[in-house]
């Protein structure tokens, strides 16, 4: 469905977020097979995580969920029954990838599948541990869902994933819990780590040395009664959206500010933006705060000086590349995108998309198989932009579309539920026009 895209003056606002999709996906999880009742305060309220939270269901788990307040009775580690159906992650490559570890352990037959999208998304990078750890798992072609995951008996592996991979360490480590003695799990590059304090924070044994991860098998997980921290990639769009704007101030509150995701903070006040953290704290091992981001001060100053993403730094922003690829274009320097060949495997090949709604806005684009380069200084006419069908990008160009000169018409808008539907609402509610 198109929307109506008009730009602003400035954002002002002090606004709070739905919890961070990354966190609220392993809480769920971890929840059903806990023991005993969890309860789970601002859990996302995208469709990815309603998606878990129906494949959790649809495994034997009672889960009573009202707004954003989940209630998970959990049912133990060997507690989920088999499914009646093939359980269906829709968008969620989170989903699909991480709960497969969970089922890898099982003593019963599960398929998992998704829409259009997930099923054209790459499983092998799973399957390849979960095979070796003693799973069964066909795929379409080898690699495609719907994947068929016989579990049973695992056996504990040290595996070096050979792509950096939050998600794929994850599976790796769920189905951990499922093996006797420790496995581990070498990193080439740092990735998220919500994965090992939430596995913690529900009591499994877990131990962190360099890029090294491993868990002892067969804990007793319990249930526990926590909040989930502010999202940091969907506040990512709103501080772009200051950075973008002359005289803006504006205040995200309670925001996840783990330093694996909070590196794009340190990137973009290393761009030179105006951010200041207020308020920090921790909340059940989770760094939160804050985020106070001031903009430019007149419209003739770029609020950023550009600069290179690459190595570590790309995979820590990876989702946020979409969002840092329109700052880039407003930035005094520009921005070179390296090393972000994952993107081409997204819920659409990013790296496309984004150069596509950047030409439609008459933005300079240099197309790299791995990356972006992208002049600064350049300004954003109104165009008919696209979402493509992922919510990143359409979240990214709706706020593109707050610097042009006129309306902009954005197809496939609705997108942004898939994470965010709230979105556009508080959009509207911080922008002045």
């Amino acid at each position: 469905m198109p929307r109506t895209l008009k730009p602003a003056r400035s954002v002002q606002g002090r606004i709070s977020l739905p919890g961070d999709k990354s966190i609220s996906h392993r809480f769920a999880m971890l929840a059903a097979i806990a023991e005993g009742r969890s309860i789970l305060n601002n859990y996302s309220t995208g469709a990815d995580c309603a998606s878990t939270l129906a494949c959790m269901r649809s495994l034997g788990v009672s889960i009573d969920h009202n707004g954003s307040k989940v209630v998970v009775e959990g049912v133990g580690l060997s507690g989920l029954k088999a499914p009646n159906a093939p359980l269906d992650a829709g968008n969620s490559g989170s989903t699909i990838r991480m709960l497969s570890g969970i089922l890898a352990g099982q003593s019963f037959t599960s398929e998992l599948t998704g829409d259009e999208s997930l099923t054209k998304r790459p499983m092998k990078r799973i399957m390849t541990p979960l095979e070796q750890m003693g799973a069964r798992i066909e795929a379409r072609e080898g690699n495609f869902p719907p994947l068929r995951i016989q579990g049973g008996n695992l056996k504990a592996i040290h595996y070096d994933l050979p792509v950096a991979s939050a998600q794929v360490k994850t599976a790796v480590l769920f189905a951990g819990m499922y093996a006797p003695g420790w496995t581990a799990v070498r990193e080439p590059l740092p990735t998220r780590d919500h994965s090992e304090i939430a596995l913690g924070g529900f009591g499994a044994d877990v131990e962190v040395e360099g890029n090294e991860i491993r868990i002892l098998g067969r804990p007793t997980l319990t249930g526990v009664d926590l909040t989930v921290p502010g999202d940091i990639s969907s506040a990512a769009f709103f501080i772009a959206a200051a950075l973008l704007l002359p005289g803006s101030e504006l205040t995200i509150k309670g925001i996840g500010l783990n330093p694996t995701r909070a590196s794009l903070l340190d990137l973009l006040r290393g761009m030179g933006a105006d951010i200041e953290i207020l308020d920090r704290r921790d909340e059940h091992g989770e760094p939160v705060g804050d985020i106070l981001v001031r903009g430019p001060e007149s419209a003739e100053g770029a609020s950023l000086n550009g600069g290179v993403i690459e190595g570590a730094m790309t995979a820590a922003v990876i989702d946020e590349i979409p969002m840092l690829a329109v700052l880039g274009a407003a930035s005094a320097d520009g921005l070179i995108i390296r090393d972000a060949a994952e993107l081409r495997v997204k819920e659409t090949d990013r790296i496309a998309t984004v150069a596509d709604n950047l030409g439609r806005m008459g933005v300079a684009v240099e197309v790299e198989p791995d990356g972006l380069r992208i002049p600064g200084g350049q300004t954003f006419r109104p165009a008919e932009l696209d979402s493509f069908g992922d919510h990143r990008i359409a979240m990214a160009f709706a706020v593109a579309a707050l610097r042009a000169s006129g309306d902009s018409e954005l197809c496939n808008a609705d997108a942004a539920s898939v994470s965010f539907p709230e979105f556009y609402d508080l959009l509207d509610e911080v922008t002045e026009s």
